[in-house]
């Protein structure tokens, strides 16, 4: 159960990731964003974690805490890095100076 718990972690925290860039593209979001508000994220792609999520909810729910949910029909795929044209020297002055 433990080893589960920790994939659900894993992939919320992936969506978290993915969510705050939203929101960096999106300044609107932070009308509906505070301190106290937790943000349950419903994956339509990942129905096992979308149950997970609807059951913390609830308890976070019962518990007085103000949610905001979030809808995530699909993820593009990963994309390890933006960077274009990296070269990289053993000192400062040796990718300068090329």
């Amino acid at each position: 159960m433990e080893t589960e718990n920790n994939q659900f972690f894993a992939r919320n925290s992936e969506l978290s990731i993915e969510f705050s860039k939203y929101v960096l593209d999106h300044p609107e979001m932070d009308d509906l964003l505070s301190e106290e508000t937790i943000v349950i994220f419903l994956p339509e792609f990942d129905l096992q974690l979308r149950d997970f999520n609807l059951k913390i909810a609830k308890e976070i729910k019962s518990e007085g805490g103000k949610l905001l949910y979030v809808k995530v029909k699909q993820m593009a795929h990963k994309v390890s890095s933006r960077l274009i044209g990296v070269e990289v020297g053993g000192e400062i002055g040796d990718s300068l100076n090329a």
